[in-house]
């Protein structure tokens, strides 16, 4: 089963933690700018920093396009706040989508290279893996 790991970051915060998840599931971490959803069970994993307490516009086009329909889709983000608005908008454009959220993460990132300084950390990192093996292993 191949899995998708699909991404948005301004910054590279929510990049780190797409890598970290492609890296536990053998795949390549893909830009949502260049990236379409193959055909299969994979999981979906999505990802998005939050801006301005929002999702980016790249992101919510990229959900507004593609048809999740019966889709198992893991959602994760970073802010510099580390309270999850991103992922829950996710959570809730997918649903309307049609697809099944299996799971989610997110974290506090960096911002202005002064706020957050160091995150997403190893520790972050770990959560985000740990997203990977278990939405992967999900039936």
């Amino acid at each position: 089963m191949v899995h998708q790991v699909l991404f948005f970051s301004r910054s590279g915060n929510t990049r780190k933690l797409a890598d970290a998840i492609a890296g536990e599931l053998g795949v390549k971490a893909v830009d949502v700018k260049t990236a379409a959803i193959a055909p299969g069970d994979g999981v979906i994993f999505l990802g998005s920093g939050c801006y301005a307490a929002m999702l980016d516009g790249a992101m919510i086009n990229f959900i507004g396009k593609n048809d999740f329909t019966g889709r198992k889709v893991a959602v994760f983000g970073t802010s510099a706040s580390g309270r999850g608005k991103e992922v829950r908008a996710m959570k809730e454009a997918l649903k309307q989508k049609g697809a099944k959220v299996i799971g989610s993460y997110h974290c506090k990132g960096q911002w202005l290279w002064i706020i957050r300084r160091g995150h997403p950390n190893e520790e972050d990192l770990a959560g985000a893996r740990k997203l990977g093996r278990e939405a992967a292993e999900f039936e």
